[in-house]
């Protein structure tokens, strides 16, 4: 059975690589630049990946750690999302339009005061639908370590969101 081509493989994963980065970035473009240099170290690493592993788990692991790079040489230059980037939608009552803003606000808000790692772990599991040891593998921790970081993320989010976080 001839091997399927690296590239078409790592397309079929892009959607996911980008809401990925997205989470980690916050920021459209940022995102998609990372996903991009994630892909070419991919390509140009390609023999380092080892068959019997989960691509998704490695290309995930690629962009975290692209990120992290990133991260550390910028030293924490933030932008943040604006939620008047949402487009207007006709026909809408506007008070429930800006209700909704205002929850987006709060859930956004809530998302970003989780620290990094537990915010890693609920974008893989909740917004990527890994398994907890996929994402365990992707990041490269324990799968007990995953679901910690992910209790302790939804708790804390339950929290925010209920008023009764800081």
């Amino acid at each position: 059975m001839p091997e399927e081509d690296p590239r078409a493989q790592i397309i079929s994963l892009l959607p996911r690589l980008r809401r990925f980065a997205h989470g980690l970035t916050r920021d459209g473009q940022q995102a998609d630049d990372l996903v991009q240099s994630a892909c070419l170290k991919a390509l140009e690493r390609w023999h380092q990946y080892q068959a019997d592993t989960s691509l998704a788990s490695w290309m995930f692991r690629i962009v975290q750690t692209n990120w992290l790079d990133d991260y550390r040489a910028r030293q924490r230059h933030k932008t943040d999302a604006d939620s008047d980037a949402i487009p207007e939608q006709m026909g809408e009552d506007g008070r429930q339009v800006v209700e909704r803003r205002s929850e987006l606000r709060a859930v956004r808000g809530a998302l970003l005061r989780l620290p990094q790692d537990q915010r890693e772990v609920l974008m893989l599991v909740t917004v990527d639908g890994l398994t907890y040891q996929e994402a365990a593998q992707a990041l490269g921790i324990p799968a007990g370590t995953v679901m910690s970081r992910l209790a302790r993320a939804r708790i804390k989010l339950a929290d925010a969101l209920s008023g009764k976080g800081d």
